[in-house]
């Protein structure tokens, strides 16, 4: 199939989306593909995965104030999960592991935070991607989608406004005391049961998953993408890390997203350290619990890093509070 017989069958495809009519037609999968190709637009899409990222909810709630003018609620959830069903299965959601069975609930994926915990991403087809990295197509799709569903409107000049946004959350994650995030963290979610936001029920939610994907990029940054107890670090000509950020004092507890509450951990050592298996003490040295044996003759033990001195960043050391709270309340003394 030549490249004009393939945009034809996605101009098709997105002006005949199924829509649920209850409250008039939704205009909830335009604005997300609309939020799509904005994001290839300005290139942080560039292949065939949709990740959920902050610049992403920022730009689906910007077309969507933009454009919709009926009395739906703004909802990020049921889109992203719906696409899934439309004719010709371009839109296929990638479960996040174990959570193959979940996505089958559809009743389960109404929630934002439900969808972003079971959801590693959405994958289109590599036809609709290759399309799409031309300007040309995605102006086309874009003109197609206003036409269909936002007759008579103007086409809305959206201001690219995420990177702002993105960076207001990294100015309080770096800058901020865990105190005075949590204020924040506080207000937004009395803000969510207030009848003022009552049209946006996502928002806190969205939010709260916000500031801890900021929070991940950030201190994976802050330690060179190298885990901080094994000093593993791997560089890849494409995008790819092998290291997790991980909360010291977990994020339901604090709701600290701050630079101090993280370190930087490869995934056995952070499944380790939120199991209790393993803490810092306070003169940053790794401590492993007697309550667990393994196999000593692997290369890869835990073990053989027992008093190992943590990888310090140059700034934003680890909070030696949160350490201590880690070996009171998560660590297996026994």
């Amino acid at each position: 199939m030549n490249s004009a017989k393939i945009l034809d069958y996605y101009r098709y495809a997105f002006t005949h989306l199924k829509r649920d009519k209850s409250k008039g037609e939704a205009p909830h999968k335009p604005i997300l593909l609309l939020s799509i190709l904005h994001e290839y637009a300005v290139g942080r899409i560039d292949g065939n995965q949709i990740v959920i990222t902050p610049e992403l909810t920022c730009t689906f709630s910007n077309y969507w104030n933009a454009l919709v003018t009926t009395g739906h609620e703004k909802r990020f959830a049921l889109p992203f999960y719906h696409l899934a069903n439309e004719k010709g299965h371009w839109w296929r959601l990638q479960p996040m592991p174990g959570c193959e069975l979940w996505l089958q609930n559809a009743g389960s994926m109404r929630t934002f935070s439900n969808l972003s915990a079971a959801v590693a991403c959405a994958e289109i087809d590599t036809n609709l991607a290759t399309l799409l990295a031309q300007p040309e197509n995605w102006q086309l799709l874009r003109q197609a989608l206003l036409t269909i569903y936002f007759p008579g409107q103007t086409a809305p000049r959206i201001k690219d406004d995420s990177a702002g946004y993105v960076q207001g959350l990294e100015r309080e994650i770096v800058n901020e005391s865990q105190a005075e995030y949590k204020a924040v963290i506080d207000e937004l979610k009395a803000d969510s049961k207030s009848a003022k936001t009552k049209l946006d029920p996502e928002k806190y939610e969205i939010e709260v998953y916000n500031r801890g994907t900021v929070f991940r990029r950030e201190v994976v940054k802050l330690y060179n993408e190298t885990c901080c107890i094994s000093g593993l670090r791997v560089s890849a000509t494409f995008n790819i890390t092998m290291v997790d950020a991980c909360h010291i004092k977990p994020f339901a507890v604090g709701f600290d997203n701050t630079l101090t509450n993280g370190i930087a951990l490869c995934p056995n050592l952070h499944r380790a350290f939120d199991r209790g298996l393993l803490t810092v003490d306070e003169n940053y040295r790794v401590v492993f619990s007697a309550a667990f044996t393994e196999n000593t003759d692997s290369a890869f033990h835990l073990r053989q890093m027992a008093g190992k001195l943590l990888l310090l960043p140059a700034h934003h050391l680890p909070s030696l509070e949160a350490f201590a709270w880690h070996r009171q309340h998560i660590f297996q003394q026994k």
